[in-house]
């Protein structure tokens, strides 16, 4: 009998060699910054649902506690793609960073707003003339805070600023060491709770447009482009699955995240999970440019071409839609 052993010691009911099915391509590992926000929504339930293997995709994950944190691991050379809003991105770029702008994954215009107690004084948002506001340096924390002081004619001047961790801000209000905060969720809504009657939240929904984006550093997205293809193919599966069955969305992230199910109800619907890239990413990176160079919080005086740190080509590759920006 001839010997077989080389493709398969097993024979079918026809007496024929079995071939060996070929080893499974291994999974190419990544590692992704991303946040325990909200806005982070579409990652967590394609590591949860399993679209980033369906892909090809290792994903290791590093949670951080708000974007700024993310981007930075990704400047570290810890990671190589982060969750985080444009905020940062901009910060970044004027200090000459060499960052892409993947896609968006989130846009809010209800997620920043500034959460006080009104028995520091505050009833309207003129009320925060000369109280002591905590805000999160360098995010869209202070941008907002910034934006809404202006809109109600009170100078940075006018207030007493005091910067704050994300994470220390709701000790911060309960212990009234400031008056209030500018935060995002969940912090704020958290902040609102635990204040009950005593809390109030000052939004602005026509001031300010958050975008919530996957950035990594430009070689990254140039020496890579098939997996970062793959992993927007991966969003785009959760942003269906987000879409079609909300309710178990929520409960992968209360599971993934360790927040109360009910919190998350509680902000689902001041999101809107899809991956895209229009001009408002543009618009805002150039009025956040303009805000920091007034304000001293840039040392670059010249407004860069934002065009040039936007890497649309992948999103454009599978959901051609998506890409709306004038170029």
């Amino acid at each position: 009998m001839q010997n077989v052993s080389r493709i398969g010691s097993h024979r079918n009911t026809r007496g024929l060699p079995e071939i060996s099915p070929p080893s499974p391509v291994p999974l190419q590992k990544i590692t992704v910054a991303y946040t325990y926000q909200p806005q982070c929504t579409l990652v967590h339930v394609a590591a949860a649902k399993g679209y980033f293997a369906a892909e090809g995709l290792e994903v290791q994950q590093q949670l951080h506690t708000y974007g700024k944190s993310a981007l930075q691991s990704v400047l570290d050379g810890k990671a190589d793609l982060a969750t985080v809003a444009e905020t940062p991105v901009m910060f970044n770029i004027l200090k000459g960073e060499k960052i892409f702008v993947i896609a968006n994954i989130d846009a809010s215009t209800t997620n920043n707003a500034i959460v006080g107690r009104k028995n520091a004084g505050l009833a309207t948002p003129r009320n925060l003339k000369g109280k002591r506001i905590g805000f999160a340096p360098g995010t869209t924390s202070e941008f907002f805070l910034d934006s809404l002081l202006t809109a109600n004619g009170i100078t940075r001047q006018e207030i007493k600023p005091v910067a704050l961790k994300p994470d220390e801000m709701l000790d911060a209000v309960m212990a009234q060491k400031v008056d209030a905060v500018s935060i995002w969720n969940y912090p704020l809504s958290l902040i609102n709770k635990q204040l009950g009657a005593n809390g109030i939240i000052f939004y602005d929904k026509e001031l300010y447009t958050e975008t919530f984006n996957i950035a990594s550093k430009q070689d990254f997205a140039k020496n890579n482009p098939e997996t970062v293809k793959r992993f927007l193919r991966a969003l785009l599966k959760a942003e269906k699955f987000v879409t079609e069955h909300a309710d178990e969305a929520q409960s992968i992230m209360s599971l993934a995240t360790r927040i109360d199910k009910d919190l998350i109800r509680d902000v689902w619907s001041n999101f809107h999970y899809q991956l895209e890239l229009d001009q408002m990413l543009l618009i805002t990176l150039e009025d956040e440019t303009r805000w920091a160079m007034k304000n001293k919080l840039a040392e670059q005086a010249e407004m860069p071409d934002y065009r040039s740190y936007i890497y649309s080509d992948a999103l454009k590759a599978v959901k051609p839609e998506a890409v709306r920006m004038n170029r």
